[in-house]
């Protein structure tokens, strides 16, 4: 039998090497890849995509929707009802939930007595949490338009802040009960929407950014407010009411913290299309 391993000079050493048609046809196709992403990086969903991704936007929007749950809502929950409102109510309104789905909500906070006691280490704790919710968002504005820290002016803008995001929850559920008719609710929340971002802009900012050039990521925030309220009106009371009838209550809170994700993105987005376009 002759030995097939012929050495230096042989023509056969066993081993099989690839077919240059197929070495081409990869080195195309890969080719073709590198191509057809450097043009999608050049173009303008492509740096867009490149700057949310930058910033972390993704993250970001977990570690808001955790801070806000963990936080936000404690506060919230005890404010509206020394309010005398009901937060199920409030909630409902900003997801722009259908009845059906405000009342699975409602399930959430239904109250089990009618007398509400808070210690003072409890105040300040809820105090600390919903401002480190403020400094979330103000860290954010700082970073998607280059504004170095100012510590002077920091708290003191995160409660002019909430004191803001409270009076717009209060006109917008004023609006839900005396406007009728889905355009002039529509336009009256969107026009109320603006006025608050492009105030919470300047707020968390400390005045560093003029009103001018705040006024187009406040209006590009507000679209995607929008946007995120009517989608939320037809896919999240939907997906409230069939959570809730198959996991009980954690069904609602997975669905309220995938909202509160999609707010994340939204304040992102906004900021850095309305920077582009300013």
């Amino acid at each position: 039998m002759a030995d097939r391993t012929l050495g230096h000079h042989g023509m056969d050493d066993g081993r099989k090497t690839p077919h240059p048609s197929r070495t081409g046809l990869r080195r195309r196709a890969e080719q073709a890849w590198q191509d057809g992403f450097r043009r999608f990086e050049e173009s303008g969903p492509g740096r867009l995509w490149v700057r949310l991704s930058a910033v972390d936007f993704f993250g970001h929007s977990f570690q808001l929707a955790a801070l806000a749950l963990l936080c936000f809502f404690p506060f919230l929950i005890i404010l509206t009802a020394a309010a005398g409102q009901d937060t199920a109510a409030v909630i409902a309104g900003w997801l722009g939930l259908n009845e059906q789905a405000a009342q699975a909500v409602a399930t959430l906070f239904a109250p089990t007595t009618t007398s509400y006691t808070l210690t003072g280490t409890s105040a300040v704790l809820l105090l600390l949490g919903v401002l480190a919710v403020a400094g979330t968002l103000q860290s954010w504005y700082r970073m998607l338009f280059d504004i170095p820290e100012n510590a002077k002016w920091k708290t003191t803008a995160r409660l002019v802040w909430l004191a803001g995001m409270f009076a717009y929850a209060a006109a917008q559920a004023a609006f839900v009960r005396v406007l009728h008719g889905w355009f002039l609710t529509g336009l009256t929340g969107f026009l109320w929407a603006v006025a608050f971002w492009w105030g919470s802009m300047y707020a968390l900012l400390a005045g560093r950014v003029s009103w001018r050039a705040l006024l187009p990521p406040a209006l590009v925030t507000s679209v995607c407010w929008t946007g995120l309220g009517l989608f939320s009106a037809r896919y999240f009371s939907a997906a409230i009411v069939a959570n809730e009838q198959k996991y009980g209550p954690i069904g609602v809170v997975m669905v309220i913290l995938s909202w509160l994700v999609a707010v994340g993105v939204v304040i992102h987005l906004g900021a850095i299309v309305g920077r582009a376009l300013r």
